[in-house]
């Protein structure tokens, strides 16, 4: 039985370019930071799935698509972004009366 290294490099791949988007926005995100790393993780195991499927073979690791994986973790990393500027910055039990 033959395991596949895909889910280590896809890690390997989330953990850099999490970290480079934490370097780049100067600002660690609180408590989406594992959404980015689990998001990132996510795109680049299925951009490796992707780049193999569609045999692009510009930049690899072996069998490991590194520019397609870098890719769609990028794309995975920027919807967490914009939905987490888009969506509710807090809890609507945790806000204040303005009438008290």
């Amino acid at each position: 039985m033959t395991i596949s290294p895909a889910p280590i490099l896809a890690f390997l791949v989330a953990v850099f370019h999490t970290a480079l988007f934490v370097f780049i926005r100067n600002d660690a995100g609180g408590r989406r930071l594992p959404i980015f790393l689990i998001a990132a993780f996510l795109g680049a195991w299925v951009g490796d799935a992707l780049g193999a499927r569609l045999e692009l073979e510009f930049l690899t690791l072996g069998d490991f698509h590194l520019l397609t994986a870098s890719i769609v973790a990028w794309l995975a990393i920027a919807i967490v972004a914009i939905v987490g500027v888009l969506g509710p910055t807090g809890s609507p039990y945790a806000r204040r009366d303005p009438n008290r």
